[in-house]
């Protein structure tokens, strides 16, 4: 054994004091930390989703558009006659743009309300987080009668 472990295994001098902490309870603290950093990382994050979500709408939009003004142009129906080969790989192409665009829009759709609603429960979570902190804060100043002796 090292001293360092030595110190470790004696340091507690027969107290058992409420301030300190368990491996499995200091195990569970940390576990917990990084699951609340990780939640706090996404939330950062929800707002280039926000964008992604709501790029991909417009540009599906801007896209679909875009086909069916060519479909409905006069000059169009020349070009499919004049060009066999051309005109149907053409046509087929704005009928996929259409088909995936209008797939991209759904899409964006529905993350942008996932997005949204998942902020709505982080908030809610923060909150609640809140709240628990100041109540077992208050508990612990109850329990020992003076803040300083806190068990971080």
């Amino acid at each position: 054994m090292t001293r360092n472990d030595d110190d470790k295994h004696h340091n507690n001098d027969g107290n058992n004091s409420n301030n300190q902490l368990t491996p499995s309870s200091a195990t569970s603290n940390n576990i917990l930390s990084l699951i609340d950093s990780f939640i706090e990382q996404i939330f950062h994050m929800r707002r280039t989703l926000d964008v992604i979500s709501i790029s991909a709408i417009i540009l599906a939009c801007l896209a679909i558009a875009l086909s069916i003004f060519l479909l409905r142009h006069p000059s169009f129906f020349a070009v499919l006659e004049i060009e066999n080969e051309f005109g149907l790989v053409l046509g087929i192409l704005l009928g996929a743009i259409i088909i995936i665009s209008a797939i991209w829009i759904v899409a964006g759709i529905k993350q942008y309300r996932s997005i949204s609603s998942w902020s709505k429960r982080y908030n809610d979570y923060v909150k609640h987080k809140e709240a628990l902190d100041r109540k077992l804060a208050l508990q612990q100043y109850d329990d020992n009668g003076d803040p300083s002796l806190g068990g971080s």
